[in-house]
């Protein structure tokens, strides 16, 4: 693992940026590209023509014409969940020329074993996590984790420029492998969306007497239920380390418990020879 911070030098070049997938995620990152002076397109199972003509971006409802639009990059922002179905179903054969593929998906085992399978051979691959989104990076991208993974690189020139976009910005840059990083990923991202899942199954809500540990609970909660099921979803299914993560936090679960049972039973004999 290497860690490159916003004042490590790096080339940078326009880049023409086709994003498949213009949802929330999507729209993030476009903005912070288009100030930066990036060409972008963009292609979506939902019509965001209106919303792309506001930005200055092309919009494809065919996903062909998206294709053979001539990308520098094209990066990869559909859900988890649909990863597989979306590019086995794209016509990636009518890519006119060597292009860097690269994702920002939560998981990267997966994404890259997909991307390996699918892409040509020819073509680039970069995995990449933006550890932030629409609302932890709303206010800028400074000192927030970029994690990537130089799957399969040649020109060395494109990808430099577009990492260079996160590295600007003032993002921590981590290089990791894909391995590693769904490793920590499991105890971390999906540990913490677990934590606030069930605390919103739990409906616990703000009071008039709240401690700041529990303001932290509540906040925690509001946070992981503002991201869809699907991505959540998508970090247990598809990240292999995080069913060991779910399992670890049973048993941890079950211990304090045990424990607290125990405690009650000692405190009651206790009492009881009073």
């Amino acid at each position: 693992m290497s860690v490159l911070t916003s004042s490590s030098s790096s080339s940078s070049r326009t880049l023409k940026i086709g994003i498949l997938g213009f949802g929330p995620f999507g729209q993030f990152l476009a903005k912070t590209m288009i100030k930066q002076g990036h060409i972008l397109q963009a292609t979506s199972r939902s019509d965001h023509s209106q919303l792309c003509h506001h930005l200055g971006i092309s919009f494809f409802r065919e996903e062909r014409e998206f294709i053979e639009a001539d990308n520098d990059v094209i990066l990869i922002c559909t859900s988890i969940l649909s990863l597989s179905q979306v590019l086995n179903n794209l016509p990636l054969h009518s890519l006119k020329r060597p292009t860097l593929i690269a994702e920002v998906l939560s998981v990267k085992e997966h994404a890259r074993n997909v991307l390996l399978q699918v892409v040509p051979e020819e073509m680039d691959l970069l995995c990449t996590h933006p550890m932030f989104g629409p609302e932890s990076g709303k206010i800028g991208w400074q000192g927030l984790p970029f994690v990537y993974d130089k799957v399969r690189i040649r020109d060395e020139a494109t990808c430099s420029s577009f990492l260079h976009i996160f590295q600007s910005e003032g993002c921590k840059m981590v290089e990791m492998s894909c391995e590693e990083h769904d490793k920590i990923a499991a105890r971390s991202q999906f540990l913490t969306h677990t934590i606030g899942r069930t605390l919103s199954e739990m409906e616990i809500e703000s009071t008039s007497m709240n401690t700041k540990g529990f303001e932290t609970l509540v906040q925690l909660k509001e946070s992981s239920v503002r991201n869809s099921y699907d991505l959540f979803s998508g970090l247990f299914i598809y990240n292999r380390f995080a069913k060991q993560e779910l399992q670890n936090l049973e048993l941890a679960l079950e211990k304090v418990k045990q424990k607290l049972l125990q405690k009650m039973e000692e405190q009651s004999s206790n009492e009881s020879k009073l």
